[in-house]
């Protein structure tokens, strides 16, 4: 949001562009060994980094209609929910690494393209249909759950969140020729 507390929808729009035609792209590049290759940083390998990079979009569609419920309530509920989220932070992380080394196995490489263009679809179709009151509505978050979550994200945060994520882990891919 900007100082007049508006969303720059057509910047947010360009981010939803560009992310399916870079993934796209990762994906063609990348040979067999490439995605079995570990990433920099992370117990992962290329493949299923590469779906938990997909995964942030498609945990955003989830977000906004729970931010839907909560923006609803007294925000000391949906605080308290949020500490109690951040409370069980490890368990959490291993939830999240375990779902994507299960989720790379249906959502492998040669199904994550059409599944990250469906869901930046209907990012685009929400995101258009949001009025400026909806983008300021917000809620709490566990912010030790991942660095780009805030004690507190409007829904205008939501939709900037999975390109973050995104650009984030893609600097810890090691995808092309074998680093030495």
């Amino acid at each position: 949001m900007d100082e007049r507390g508006q969303l720059d929808r057509q910047a947010v729009h360009a981010e939803l562009e560009r992310v399916p035609a870079d993934f796209h792209r990762l994906l063609a590049e990348a040979s067999a060994a490439d995605l079995r290759r570990p990433t920099d940083g992370t117990g992962w390998t290329n493949e299923q980094m590469l779906f938990h990079m997909l995964f942030g979009y498609m945990l955003i569609r989830v977000l906004l209609r729970l931010l839907g419920g909560f923006a609803k309530l007294p925000r000391s509920v949906g605080g308290t929910f949020a500490r109690l989220l951040d409370a069980a932070a490890r368990p959490f992380h291993v939830i999240n690494y375990v779902s994507s080394v299960l989720g790379s196995l249906y959502y492998n490489h040669r199904r994550m393209g059409a599944k990250m263009d469906r869901t930046v679809a209907a990012l685009h179709r929400r995101l258009d249909r949001e009025s400026t009151a909806s983008l300021r509505r917000g809620m709490h978050y566990p912010p030790r759950w991942d660095p780009f979550f805030h004690d507190w994200m409007t829904r205008a945060d939501l939709y900037r969140y999975p390109t973050q994520h995104y650009d984030f882990h893609r600097a810890q891919l090691t995808l092309g020729p074998a680093q030495d």
